[in-house]
């Protein structure tokens, strides 16, 4: 697909020519199959099936998502959440914590929160309840976490102690499983974040690099206008360790240590 075409798909959709910059000839390539499939003559023949057909545009947006993950991205922001932010969110909360993981992909984030809420339960922390939702636009993805086996190179930042507790092997050991308890207590869901967010009072939104990266600045501030009240008071929302806010939003201070922890003013 030439440049310039993928660069008018990208307006069309809202999307950022900028945050699609390394991952742009993949993504190429998938809608480059789904016009084929489509007998589209060219780019502005697709557009067109775009806005005519809801099928086709959504099965077009399923294309433009990017699930590159693996478990503990950015071993910074983790040991933040262990160290500090989740011992003073345990100290506040007697009864329930809810987190949403905004954007799942195949549920690599989620799963390690998990981690890191059954590593403190397992050490004797008085915890509360844990209602834990990760959504996706992307049906597939959603299935994949949901299964919850994963290769290895996706653990390459996982402890050992916590891999040999947390995951089991399956097809040889070339793959591994999430144990059974990780599973337990996710509510699965299909969301697009440019709707409303799927609740309320969330003590902690993951928003980690899909928004903040792929999104054009206009749509990032109409979905962040949504979604920042979504949080509970003094909730907290995690973005990508090189994603910032648009100039336009404000009441979120950050974590000095932790930049992209962000916490409700």
């Amino acid at each position: 697909m030439d440049p310039e075409h993928f660069r008018l798909l990208l307006e069309r959709l809202g999307l950022s020519w900028r945050g699609y910059r390394k991952v742009r000839r993949g993504v190429q390539r998938r809608i480059a199959a789904h016009m084929q499939q489509l007998g589209c003559r060219d780019i502005f023949d697709y557009l067109q099936r775009l806005s005519r057909e809801d099928a086709v545009r959504l099965e077009c947006e399923w294309r433009m998502t990017v699930p590159i993950s693996r478990f503990f991205r950015d071993r910074r922001l983790w040991e933040a959440l262990e160290g500090r932010v989740l011992p003073q969110l345990l100290d506040r909360h007697a009864a329930c914590l809810r987190i949403w993981s905004a954007g799942c992909a195949r549920g690599e984030e989620v799963y390690s929160f998990k981690i890191l809420w059954e590593n403190l339960r397992a050490a004797g922390q008085n915890m509360p309840a844990l209602q834990a939702l990760a959504t996706d636009l992307q049906p597939d993805y959603l299935a994949m976490a949901q299964r919850g086996v994963f290769g290895k190179s996706s653990l390459r930042e996982v402890r050992p102690a916590d891999r040999s507790r947390w995951f089991e092997p399956e097809s040889g050991g070339e793959r591994l499983a999430v144990h059974p308890t990780l599973r337990g207590g996710v509510v699965w869901k299909v969301h697009d974040l440019r709707d409303h967010p799927p609740g309320q009072g969330f003590d902690m939104v993951f928003l980690r690099n899909n928004v903040l990266t792929y999104y054009r600045e206009d749509v990032r501030v109409a979905i962040l206008t949504k979604l920042i009240p979504a949080l509970a008071p003094a909730g907290i929302l995690v973005t990508g360790a090189h994603e910032r806010l648009p100039a336009a939003i404000s009441g979120l201070v950050p974590l000095p240590e932790c930049r992209y922890i962000l916490i409700t003013a």
